[in-house]
């Protein structure tokens, strides 16, 4: 099944400011950002993973995998997917497109703590043209280049099995 970055889109610009009740608010557990690009990654056609404890996949609060809210293990599983669900590859600010996710580092790059949704970018795309939507700091269409300070990590969707 192909990604259909039109309604990951979609559902990114309907609740970057609200919550979807079909899913867990994790603002109070240590952000939603991650959570919220796994809803819209969700919502353009990514199948659920359910391999055990490496896997991608939410049902509940209780019964989720790690990657679903985590931005390391979301950027693990995406990266080394073989299986069912989304899969990705690091590529440059150059080569993002709506509907791909940036995270960002916020000391030097020696891990990333935040997830942010590309809803549109430039031609061609650059840290001054990219917009993306978030949650914690809710966020829809915000300039990539407002984060300061930052080390940027760019994750181009190939597709879903």
């Amino acid at each position: 099944m192909p990604y259909n970055r039109a309604n990951a889109v979609a559902y990114a610009h309907r609740w970057a400011f609200d919550r979807n009740p079909a899913y867990a608010d994790f603002s109070e557990m240590g952000g939603d950002c991650t959570n919220f690009i796994s809803q819209c990654l969700h919502a353009g056609g990514a199948a659920m993973n359910y391999t055990p404890n490496t896997g991608w996949y939410y049902n509940s609060l209780r019964s989720r995998a790690p990657a679903w809210s985590g931005v390391e293990p979301l950027y693990r599983f995406l990266t080394t997917n073989r299986g069912k669900g989304p899969f990705a590859i690091r590529v440059s600010a150059g080569e993002i497109h709506p509907g791909d996710i940036v995270q960002l580092s916020f000391n030097g790059g020696s891990s990333f703590g935040h997830s942010l949704f590309v809803v549109s970018t430039g031609d061609p795309p650059d840290n001054s043209n990219i917009l993306i939507a978030t949650h914690t700091a809710d966020s829809d269409n915000r300039p990539l280049d407002s984060w300061e300070g930052v080390v940027y990590r760019y994750l181009h969707i190939l597709g879903t099995r």
